[in-house]
């Protein structure tokens, strides 16, 4: 894709042919160091093997919209947006104890057989998972640093990683301190905020312009448009993580009301729910591990009170604010279609 035209799937197949070649060749150097990391090598390429690759497009058009062309060397650090993502699913998932993503067991889980003859086998395999996502946070850094861009661009946007990385670790904190805590709207879409929504939007979009030098004006552009598109992506993950069908989302059904995690979609179950109802989801969340009649039942009075319905309203009334305020930037013809586009992708999707 070298025409201002926006064709996501070819940009996918870019992305994709960058981070394929890149971690295969880290993951090579890593396991040429010895023979027994040959399992953990198989992680790093395991973690880039699928995605949409939505930060990366962010980052793209963060850069086309200032006015810059089509840059091999700028797909190349779009690409790292992607390996910071890989990073934190691995870390999350460790965190979160999910044992599958995109369909296939978790790196925690994956690596299990690797140490097989551990005393230890299941902290033996969470250690080396932990160290798979900080090698894949470094590579991201190390891939950013080698695109290709110029010294003086690339410097532009250093602060940006800082704040990125300070954001996305204090997201995932937020979230443990918050786990097990009574529900609260407000908290809940606060973790969202800084664990999800300022990865995926609004720091790679911010990144690719000021890889490009944008300007103030613009950056705020992209601030009004990407936090609030990227708190309506991660309301829709909510919603798949329970009312998801898991053959599409490639993730175990319901890990969010069994890691009792601290979703908006429960808060608003909570907040909806009178006394009776209340004490029905503490008897049911309460348990060490929900079997899927409890899981059904607490879908049931989550429908029964259109919490579902309630979250629905608020993907939408994010994605008009982004659109609103990308409406008002003053971008390019060709990337506000592709912003537009971006926008539909990441908060109506099925996966």
């Amino acid at each position: 894709m070298t025409s201002d035209r926006w064709e996501p799937a070819a940009f996918r197949t870019r992305v994709d042919e960058v981070l394929h070649r890149f971690v295969a060749e880290e993951a090579d150097r890593f396991a040429a160091i010895d023979p027994a990391l040959a399992p953990v090598a198989e992680q790093l390429t395991a973690a880039v093997a699928d995605g949409k690759r939505l930060r990366a497009a962010f980052c793209y058009w963060g850069w086309r919209a200032v006015g810059q062309p089509d840059s091999a060397a700028l797909v190349r650090a779009a690409a790292s947006m992607e390996l910071v993502h890989a990073a934190a699913v691995v870390h999350d998932d460790l965190i979160d104890d999910s044992p599958l993503r995109h369909g296939r067991p978790t790196a925690h889980i994956a690596l299990r057989g690797a140490v097989r003859h551990h005393s230890h086998t299941v902290a033996a395999a969470r250690s080396l998972a932990m160290l798979v996502g900080d090698a894949l946070m470094a590579l991201a850094g190390q891939l950013f640093t080698t695109s290709g861009l110029p010294a003086a661009y690339l410097s532009r946007a250093r602060p940006l990683w800082s704040a990125l990385a300070r954001e996305l670790i204090a997201g995932e904190c937020l979230e443990i301190l918050h786990t097990g805590t009574a529900p609260d709207t407000a908290a809940s879409l606060k973790v969202a905020r800084y664990k999800t929504a300022k990865y995926t939007v609004e720091q790679p979009l911010l990144i690719g312009g000021a890889l490009a030098g944008a300007g103030r004006r613009l950056c705020d552009g992209y601030r009004a448009y990407g936090l609030p598109l990227g708190e309506a992506f991660q309301l829709r993950d909510d919603l798949l993580g329970l009312f998801g069908d898991p053959e599409r989302t490639g993730k175990a059904d319901a890990d969010d009301v069994r890691g009792h995690r601290p979703t908006a979609l429960l808060a608003e179950t909570w907040r909806l729910a009178d006394a009776d109802e209340r004490e029905r989801l503490r008897t049911l969340l309460g348990r060490h591990a929900p079997d899927e009649e409890a899981l059904d039942a607490v879908r049931e009075v989550m429908r029964r009170l259109k919490a579902p319905d309630r979250v629905e309203d608020m993907i939408a009334v994010r994605v008009e604010e982004a659109l609103d305020a990308l409406h008002e930037t003053d971008v390019p013809a060709h990337a506000r279609t592709a912003l537009t586009g971006l926008a539909r992708s990441a908060a109506n999707r099925l996966s």
